[in-house]
């Protein structure tokens, strides 16, 4: 018999997918991870690990499973805590969840697993393992998008490896909310109606500036707006010698001083404050609502826009470094010089986009069709053929 570790987070998907895998035989252990401490900067009432970790371990005595907690808050602060003072302080916006699977969930979580004795790993993510036809061992993994389109969580996924993959199941992939909310009603598990978890991967919701005020310190600055007139937005469509200029000259960052437009108001921190972002500027008297477009850590400055179709909020291209290019798929990944046409995200819930790949020396770049708002230094850019995510980058 089988042997899997389910990671039990407390939420109504990994007991439907514990519950599952002890449907088909698997033997199952339920592990719940506490990876925070500090309740001084989580939002009252919502996903405190101490009630997660209770309804998980009644969650195991429904199913007659074992359980135990593993504390890993300090391979947690060290993995992904730290990084995401680094990124923010560098004025860069990081992705925790894409981390935490990574580092933490399908890192530090499968060792313990696989110490245990665990053949696999289960979560509860909506996404689905599929393997390549006629490949010879080791067989190669596909990472498919979860059969409900409207909880898709593949691109939370979009760093994982083959290795990673091998040892992976993912229970609940080929069924909907609503079908996994009546299995646990059916079973009377506590978790059927509890509300999905938001917020930092395993710590929850959080107000962002005082859990970043930890250690980045508030410092008032300018806020100033960029009028759409900018002249940069008019340049005139240049003439290009080669595909590699085009590329080079449609993911340029545009920049901007404060001579390019208004002061309009102060902030206590441009790192708190991440592009596209509407709320916390606190700027009334606009004819639109202000959005962030850039922001300079350097000099402590906020960049901003009217409306949603500022034309600074957009642009057509970016870039992956060559150390950030990641493939789930290997054997698919491109050489340079070579071409690739994907879809394309570059944020959780956005609706795939037509898009083609280009490896240089530079890295790859992602050019999409259409242009995209807020493309954003410190996120995740995750390519896609058909429904199988193939490959990601941190965009740069």
């Amino acid at each position: 018999m089988k042997t899997v570790v389910v990671g039990l987070s407390g939420g109504v998907d990994s007991s439907v997918a514990a519950y599952l895998l002890k449907e088909q035989g698997y033997n199952v252990i339920g592990l719940f991870m506490k990876n925070w401490h500090d309740d001084s900067v989580t939002i009252s009432n919502d996903c405190p690990w101490l009630d997660d970790s209770n309804d998980a371990m009644l969650v195991a005595e429904k199913l007659n499973i074992p359980f135990q907690t593993v504390d890993l808050s300090e391979e947690y602060k060290d993995k992904i805590v730290d990084y995401m003072f680094k990124e923010y302080k560098n004025g860069r916006t990081p992705n925790p969840d894409i981390l935490c699977n990574r580092e933490i969930k399908f890192d530090v979580f499968l060792k313990i697993a696989l110490s245990l004795g665990a053949d696999y790993v289960a979560t509860g993510h909506y996404c689905r393992k599929g393997t390549v036809e006629g490949s010879s061992s080791p067989a190669i993994y596909k990472l498919l998008s979860g059969a409900d389109s409207n909880k898709d969580q593949s691109y939370f996924l979009c760093q994982l490896s083959q290795a990673q993959l091998s040892k992976t199941l993912f229970p609940i992939g080929e069924l909907t909310k609503p079908e996994v909310r009546a299995i646990a009603t059916k079973l009377d598990l506590v978790t059927a109606d509890k509300k999905d978890s938001q917020g930092l991967c395993f710590i929850g919701k959080v107000r962002l500036p005082d859990f970043l005020q930890q250690q980045l310190q508030p410092k008032e600055g300018q806020i100033i707006e960029i009028p759409d007139s900018f002249e940069d937005y008019k340049t005139t469509q240049p003439t290009f010698e080669s595909k590699q200029e085009e590329l080079v000259f449609r993911a340029r960052k545009i920049k901007y001083s404060t001579s390019d437009g208004v002061a309009v108001g102060t902030h206590q921190g441009a790192h708190y404050f991440t592009k596209g972002q509407r709320k916390g500027l606190a700027v009334g008297g606009t004819v639109e609502p202000l959005f962030v477009i850039d922001t300079d850590v350097v000099d402590n400055i906020i960049y901003t826009g009217q409306g949603k179709n500022h034309p600074g909020l957009y642009r057509s291209v970016l870039l992956v470094q060559p150390s950030e290019v990641h493939w789930v798929r290997t054997d698919l990944a491109i050489e340079i010089g070579q071409s690739l046409q994907v879809m394309a995200r570059i944020r959780y819930r956005q609706n795939l986009e037509s898009a083609s790949l280009y490896a240089t020396t530079e890295g790859l770049y992602v050019a999409f069709e259409s242009p995209q708002s807020a493309i954003t230094e410190g996120q995740f850019v995750a390519w896609y053929l058909e429904d199988e995510l193939v490959g990601s980058g941190v965009i740069s």
